[in-house]
């Protein structure tokens, strides 16, 4: 585990784990803090969900949570980012409510953001939700405090699979309980597909707890069969002209909303079962889930003329980008910086194209980023629909990409260009490590 990877600034951590052990009434020794990743995906968008093939990293920013043991069966959860406290009993049975449906009486007259803050809480419950729908007992609670990386909630990297992971560690560390990284790939499953009721695959946790640092993680979503590919080592490389030291740009549309609440998600992934659908039984196959992994790429090309035309496009992009993952897992190994960066930016055009997400701030943005100095892939990053894109960068140029984006993003956009601090339109980051407890 590299010794330099997030969190290295150490007077944060002692802040967090001061605020705990007042919080809970503790000497600072017993205070614990889980760190959990964001994560990018730079090859493998929406195709998850359909058992496809991904590749992910996660990045030097990210959630952390600090916690002591309550005491007790309670848990207190306070946030950095949101109002309120969470106080509920570890042992309650919790049933699954989806966070789109939440709606309390008292809230009908305060705002959308408001309500957002009250359901901040979900995640807590939700992780009690998984552990305990396969049998984990639960005594022991929790005295916590959440804080996410700066002005990148909502941005598509996952911070809601990085929440959820982080509560899982912390109450599995504190109720004495082993659970390997690919069981609590289940379990944060269970929190946001049966818990809050989104339709989404297993790449954000999987790369959450399964990524190293400077590796690019690839994930069999159908099988779970994972590799964690090493690029070369600098010295290693034998063409001059590939990039040598890279850096991920982060760039900031200024649009946040919850992925629960945009419709457009879930009709795409009912969109991929339907042409799943209609391909398996074009081919004999009655039996089969509906999913794009279980459509033999012969089957597609013999029978994609029967879909109609936003089907098609939706069955396009699955098996293009399964093909793009394969030869940029290819090019990472062998240090083809340049090969990777150009399936990256084709795989954000099909996703423009063939899966239709992205909104018009989103596709602007992704536009800027391939134009900028030293970029050689980008991407919009999440589902698209909010959020960020990312860019690989050459590390030397990295500061005169942000700086172009910055000013581009602001012609075009300038409402929501204004919105976003300058320092945090723009983030410079290197790839980080997997989730863990400190």
């Amino acid at each position: 585990m590299a010794s330099q990877c997030w969190p290295s600034d150490a007077e944060q951590l002692d802040e967090m784990k001061e605020r705990v052990s007042k919080m809970a009434n503790v000497n600072k020794e017993e205070v614990r803090v889980v760190v959990s990743p964001y994560r990018i995906c730079p090859l493998g968008a929406h195709i998850d969900h359909q058992g496809g093939t991904v590749s992910a990293m996660t990045l030097d920013r990210g959630i952390l949570l600090g916690f002591a043991l309550s005491g007790s069966n309670q848990v207190v959860i306070h946030s950095g980012q949101f109002q309120g406290e969470v106080k509920f009993r570890v042992d309650e049975i919790q049933q699954p409510k989806q966070i789109s449906k939440i709606k309390d009486k008292s809230l009908d007259k305060v705002s959308s953001e408001i309500q957002e803050q009250c359901n901040w809480g979900c995640y807590a419950r939700g992780a009690v939700y998984a552990l305990q729908s396969r049998g984990n007992n639960l005594s022991k609670g929790i005295v916590g405090y959440i804080r996410g990386a700066e002005g990148l909630d909502s941005s598509g990297l996952s911070s809601s699979a990085a929440v959820g992971v982080a509560y899982l560690l912390a109450l599995e560390y504190a109720n004495d309980l082993v659970i390997s990284p690919t069981e609590n790939i289940e379990y944060d499953r269970l929190i946001e597909n049966e818990y809050l009721g989104l339709k989404n695959g297993i790449m954000d946790q999987s790369a959450i707890l399964l990524s190293s640092h400077d590796c690019l993680m690839c994930m069999n979503c159908k099988t779970k069969d994972y590799k964690l590919v090493y690029r070369p080592k600098v010295l290693e490389y034998k063409e001059s002209e590939q990039p040598k030291a890279t850096r991920i740009l982060l760039a900031l549309s200024g649009l946040k909303q919850a992925l629960t609440s945009n419709p457009g998600y879930n009709k795409r992934v009912a969109e991929c079962r339907e042409a799943a659908q209609i391909l398996l039984e074009a081919s004999g196959d009655y039996k089969a889930e509906p999913i794009l992994s279980n459509v033999e790429p012969e089957v597609y090309e013999a029978h994609k003329h029967k879909l109609e035309a936003n089907l098609a496009k939706r069955a396009e992009h699955y098996f293009s980008e399964n093909m793009r993952v394969m030869k940029g897992v290819e090019a990472w190994a062998m240090g083809k910086l340049k090969d990777f960066g150009m399936l990256i930016t084709d795989s954000g055009r099909s996703s423009i194209q063939n899966y239709e997400c992205g909104s018009e701030p989103l596709i602007q943005l992704y536009e800027i980023l391939v134009r900028a100095p030293g970029v050689f892939g980008a991407r919009f990053s999440g589902a698209g629909f909010r959020g960020c894109c990312l860019a690989f960068v050459e590390a030397h140029l990295a500061s005169e990409a942000a700086s172009f984006v910055r000013k581009e993003y602001l012609k075009v956009q300038p409402e929501l260009a204004s919105q976003i601090s300058n320092e945090s339109a723009v983030l410079i980051c290197e790839s980080g490590d997997c989730a863990r407890v400190l």
